[in-house]
């Protein structure tokens, strides 16, 4: 494994990390897909990335959030909640367990996808995917008393 990469997944882990992360990931990630006009995201060159648009569960507006993603063989992605090991679930997954119909922006292509909460066995075959693709998910759940949920997307 690459130093960078190692180094990163011991960044990520640390408290401050979390603290600091979710104001200035998203935002630059926001600005980069902007004008890249899909292309590009900042954060997608550690980790794979599409940008998620989904309906607001309160406001039925539409919410558009960068996430890190990984894509699976059959042409799904996971996602994986973990709203870097914070209290509180991310707001993008209490919109998709509401509106799980929603589009991606995926290497410049515009998706539509619908999300599956994933639970049981298919949750943790998906958790151990997850934590053998970026190991500090581990870390995120430990200081958490909630569950991380998992969602595989799927193309409609």
């Amino acid at each position: 494994m690459a130093v960078g990469v190692r180094l990163m997944q011991k960044v990520s882990s640390t408290r401050t990390f979390a603290k600091v992360a979710p104001h200035f990931i998203p935002a630059m990630d926001r600005a980069v897909h902007r004008l890249t006009r899909g292309k590009v995201m900042l954060s997608a060159q550690m980790l794979p990335g599409l940008i998620l648009t989904v309906r607001g569960a309160k406001s039925g507006l539409p919410r558009v959030t960068p996430l890190a993603c990984i894509p699976e063989p059959d042409g799904t992605w996971l996602l994986i909640g973990s709203n870097f090991g914070r209290e509180g679930h991310p707001a993008w997954t209490g919109n998709l367990l509401k509106c799980p119909e929603a589009e991606v922006s995926w290497r410049g292509e515009t998706i539509l996808v619908r999300a599956e909460r994933l639970g049981g066995e298919e949750r943790a075959a998906a958790w151990k995917t997850a934590l053998g693709f970026w190991p500090p998910y581990a870390t995120y759940q430990a200081r958490v008393e909630r569950e991380i949920r998992l969602f595989r997307l799927t193309r409609r």
